[in-house]
């Protein structure tokens, strides 16, 4: 704890040659401040410790769901013209810190099979076409090479299954890119049931066979948007750790559907997987101010209950968040979900809903008085080992 204390106080030359390098952040000439903090970001006025820029510099910053945008006008337009986004339209991914993103969305019902497939082949060609900047990542070799890269990567998943119409379009969809498939959205299909359904049978036969093929070809299975008997049957059925890319721990948020009871999170660690915390303002806290020291509360229950290697970054937003959609977009959002989700006035919550929100939350795990190396694995560490693990075939 002492060598962070000084790394705080005390900036060498060198020190400050490391952190202009800082995910693509635009240091360039930023001044040294009092009490060892920076202006990291020309033009704000926003500061971070010289600890939590170090901690980003050091980690494979991973945001497991992190949509392109929430605009969703604005994300056709850049899928059907990749052209149309620019350099500028990429500046605030490379400030941010984050070098990987999990761009999933819920997709399903009847042409779920042909609509995926379109959404696929948008992303495969959105990203050939932006190759200096963009890299899908497929492998444990992309996982460690990607920061050193300087691009931002792309893992490919879906929130829903549904796609899978055969064991065997497993593999074909993983041809295609697909790393990640979250089982079920919020509510029932073919493989079990969702969130927000009334009733839970827990996982089918066709998707006990789905998980194990999932499994064989290296596809992570996801249950962020699962019900809990659906959830604990996917930890028993998997040969390979389950991941919860998404969700908040059900004890301290008013027990909201969309979130994990205590004994999902405990089949977490015991699966050495990993669960990824987001900051939606009504999975974090039933009741106002909710802040985000009520989000940090849900990484401490967490920690407290299975240990800071089994956490990390799900939030569930784009870099801007669901308060800044267009009014439009935001409104059609809301009334797409059942009333258990309990919609407030704001989605999103202070210091979490911006593009440099990986910072305020390495300051907040600071403050909280995790260990560097607890820090960098919440980072996205922990992720990236235990995608290694789930990707080996």
């Amino acid at each position: 704890m002492k060598d962070n204390t000084d790394k705080e106080t005390r900036i060498s030359r060198r020190g400050m040659l490391k952190l202009a390098g800082v995910a693509g952040a635009a240091v360039i000439g930023a001044p040294m401040l009092n009490f060892g903090r920076f202006r990291v970001f020309a033009g704000t006025g926003e500061e971070y410790s010289a600890r939590a820029i170090d901690l980003i510099q050091q980690a494979t910053v991973m945001d497991m769901l992190s949509i392109l945008t929430l605009d969703f006008n604005k994300q056709d337009k850049w899928f059907t013209d990749p052209e149309s986004f620019t350099e500028a339209d990429f500046e605030p991914f490379r400030e941010s810190g984050i070098n990987v993103i999990h761009p999933a969305i819920g997709m399903g019902g009847m042409q779920s099979y042909d609509n995926v497939l379109q959404f696929f082949a948008y992303w495969n060609a959105f990203i050939a076409d932006h190759d200096r900047t963009f890299m899908r990542v497929d492998s444990p070799a992309d996982l460690d090479r990607v920061k050193s890269s300087g691009k931002l990567g792309v893992i490919l998943g879906l929130q829903n299954s549904d796609h899978f119409r055969r064991p065997s379009d497993v593999a074909f969809f993983r041809g295609l890119g697909q790393r990640v498939s979250q089982l079920t959205y919020n509510s029932r299909n073919f493989i079990g049931n969702g969130s927000t359904e009334r009733h839970d049978e827990g996982i089918s036969d066709f998707g006990a066979a789905i998980i194990e093929q999932m499994n064989k070809v290296g596809m992570a299975v996801d249950v962020s948007h699962c019900g809990d008997q659906t959830t604990l049957d996917a930890f028993d059925i998997s040969k390979k750790p389950v991941l919860i890319t998404h969700s908040n721990c059900r004890v301290l948020a008013g027990g909201h559907p969309r979130t994990k009871p205590d004994e999902a999170i405990k089949k977490v660690g015991a699966a050495g997987s990993v669960m990824g915390i987001t900051g939606v303002r009504m999975f974090v806290k039933a009741e106002e101010p909710t802040t985000i020291e009520d989000a940090l509360n849900h990484f401490d229950h967490v920690r407290d209950l299975i240990g800071p290697e089994h956490l990390g970054i799900g939030s569930d937003i784009d870099l801007y968040g669901y308060d800044k959609m267009p009014p439009e977009l935001n409104k059609q959002l809301r009334a797409g979900y059942k009333g258990s989700y309990a919609f407030r006035e704001k989605i999103d919550i202070e210091g979490l809903d911006h593009p440099k929100r990986m910072f305020d939350l390495t300051e907040g795990l600071i403050r909280r008085k995790y260990t560097d190396n607890d820090i960098k694995g919440i980072l996205g560490e922990n992720f990236k080992r235990v995608l290694k693990q789930i990707w080996t075939v």
